[in-house]
């Protein structure tokens, strides 16, 4: 049986990519869902929309924003279990508006960390971190005692946010275990992230491949995956107060997974690299491998999806969905 079965789940970031997957598999797990969506007047759920109709009927779906502390120690409360997803994720925009990023990541982050604190009903929060965090890598695979550095005005503010969430460990005692999963990829994926740019171009009949640089690699894990090792870390004892890799421990270069999505899509195009693309020379991470040791050690927890199914999931997601995604222009 499930240890989530019954119990009361809050989750922040819940309208997003990772964020509805995590709800999906927690409805599965028998849990009693509360999802935060950040709120607009369209009375829009995100990502949220493309569950199916019978799980998300069973979803509590409260809308909000994570910067107001009053809001989120209204939804906190009485809550046994938080998963903190919610965040400012796009690298690009990161360089032309930080002060964003800093309100949202860190000063979100702490509201929910204070409405934890304040909440006597907590088992465990799961505070989700980034590998970006870690910049290019200095050894591989990264374990989680790798240097942090701040390589882009993104990574910085999840630092800051990590930073948070150990003190409050370290200061009050909270039960919070940091996750940090590597890049995920998946359905419900925007096109801000290589593999949707990848795919939807391909799969709309693009004469050629634009996209930025092709040697750096990245260590991809399937949605579901990265899902289902959040759960198991919450249900860990031993991982609070620890920072905890999900990844795949496989590391795939952007060109070499633009090639693999080609013999999947059967389209074979000449690659062209675009200057607006590319990052700045001392913020692009060229390499990220991630140590799954932790996770296996205290969990058990290892990926079930192979990249190459993960690309044909994503990829068939991409090709039913195309009216998503613009191939014409760079995402930011």
């Amino acid at each position: 049986m499930s240890y989530l079965k019954g119990r009361k789940v809050f989750v922040t970031g819940a309208d997003g990519f990772i964020g509805s997957h995590l709800v999906e598999a927690l409805v599965a797990s028998g849990a009693n869902v509360r999802a935060l969506v950040y709120y607009n007047s369209w009375n829009a759920k995100g990502w949220l929309a493309d569950i199916p109709a019978d799980i998300l009927s069973s979803v509590e779906i409260v809308t909000g924003d994570v910067r107001d502390p009053t809001r989120m120690r209204e939804l906190v409360r009485g809550r046994d279990y938080v998963f903190h997803l919610a965040s400012l994720i796009a690298i690009p925009y990161s360089y032309e508006a930080p002060d964003s990023y800093i309100a949202t990541n860190v000063g979100g982050t702490l509201n929910i960390l204070q409405a934890c604190r304040e909440n006597d009903a907590l088992t465990r929060l799961v505070h989700v971190s980034t590998s970006e965090v870690y910049g290019t890598a200095q050894q591989v695979p990264i374990p989680e005692s790798h240097p942090l550095v701040g390589q882009s005005p993104y990574s910085a503010s999840k630092i800051g946010a990590d930073k948070m969430a150990e003190s409050f460990h370290l200061s009050f005692g909270l039960p919070v275990v940091t996750a940090r999963p590597f890049n995920t990829f998946g359905p419900r994926q925007t096109a801000r992230a290589v593999i949707p740019t990848i795919a939807a171009q391909l799969l709309s009949g693009a004469n050629e491949l634009r996209l930025g640089a092709l040697t750096p690699t990245r260590d991809f894990n399937y949605a579901g995956d990265t899902a289902a090792g959040m759960i198991a870390l919450g249900g860990c004892a031993a991982a609070e107060g620890q920072v905890v890799n999900i990844g795949s421990g496989e590391e795939w270069s952007i060109e070499q997974t633009a090639r693999l999505l080609m013999e999947i899509t059967g389209q074979n195009v000449p690659i062209r690299c675009e200057e607006e693309r590319l990052r700045p020379e001392k913020s692009e991470v060229n390499r990220l491998l991630a140590d799954t040791k932790l996770i296996a050690e205290l969990t058990g927890w290892t990926r079930q999806t192979s990249f190459r199914d993960g690309l044909a999931h994503t990829a068939d997601w991409i090709g039913r969905n195309l009216q998503h995604f613009d191939p014409s222009r760079y995402q930011r």
